[in-house]
């Protein structure tokens, strides 16, 4: 993240500052009750905030390590478009954050897109690891 951000919209502040705080425990209020979630592993969209929570805090335990960088940022009014880098176990990944949030300043729809297929491959591994063993967890 650019630190010069200082007239970005807040609720893209806010994303900037959990992700640079890795404050995972804020990411829930950030998230509109009704968010929609698409993963670039699973298919079918995530509905809600409870399984938004689940699959962003997964994709911050992998990816959010000391390489990971924002490297460039389109913003609208509601929307924004954040291109990501980061290295995994060796691969390079690259990856845009599609962003929408409401009149309410709550994130209301969240895309991830990966590159290259070695990355979604990896990403996918791990997400699946992570995923499993939290549901193993909780039972």
């Amino acid at each position: 993240m650019n630190e010069t951000n200082a007239g970005a919209p807040e609720p893209l502040l806010e994303w900037h500052r959990i992700i640079r705080d890795r404050d995972l425990a804020q990411l829930q209020s950030l998230l509109a009750k009704d968010v929609c979630f698409h993963s670039p592993i699973v298919h079918k969209p995530q509905r809600g905030r409870d399984i938004a929570t689940v699959y962003l805090t997964a994709a911050c335990h992998i990816l959010l390590n000391d390489s990971f960088r924002y490297v460039k940022e389109v913003v609208s009014d509601q929307n924004a478009a954040l291109e990501f880098m980061v290295e995994i176990e060796g691969v390079e990944v690259n990856g845009v954050d599609l962003i929408h949030w409401n009149e309410r300043g709550n994130i209301d729809d969240f895309k991830v897109m990966l590159r290259p297929l070695q990355a979604i491959e990896l990403v996918h591994r791990k997400m699946r690891e992570m995923l499993e063993a939290s549901q193993a967890s909780q039972q």
